[in-house]
């Protein structure tokens, strides 16, 4: 797991934002792609592409370190069975970050990162 910046985070404390972080890279990996901003999609693509890297190659101690992450199950699961080796000869660059526009709310910069 990416160490915290330091300054303003996601959320109000570092823990709130460790866990948005977990949760956004939980949904990323349970539906392929997700929409959030445009911040947000930058900050998850190391704690992405970190747990893809570890799930290549299927064994107790990725697991391990992967589970502490990740603690859905199901999730965990089609990690390490469908996603981990379908990039087991692509060194690296599993997600993509598309720009979709201004939020209509706030007109925050929004985008989507899907896996590759």
């Amino acid at each position: 797991m990416p160490r915290p910046k330091k300054g303003p985070r996601f959320g109000g404390s570092p823990a709130h934002s460790r866990h948005l972080m977990i949760n956004l890279a939980t949904a990323l990996i349970r539906d392929g792609r997700v929409e959030t901003t445009l911040a947000r999609a930058k900050a998850v693509r190391p704690l992405a592409e970190k747990l893809i890297s570890r799930a290549r190659v299927d064994g107790p101690h990725n697991r391990r370190i992967v589970r502490k992450t990740i603690t859905d199950r199901e999730t965990l699961t089609k990690l390490f069975t469908e996603v981990g080796p379908n990039y087991a000869d692509r060194a690296g660059g599993y997600t993509r970050i598309v720009k979709v526009g201004p939020r209509r709310g706030d007109g925050s910069e929004m985008a989507i990162i899907e896996l590759v």
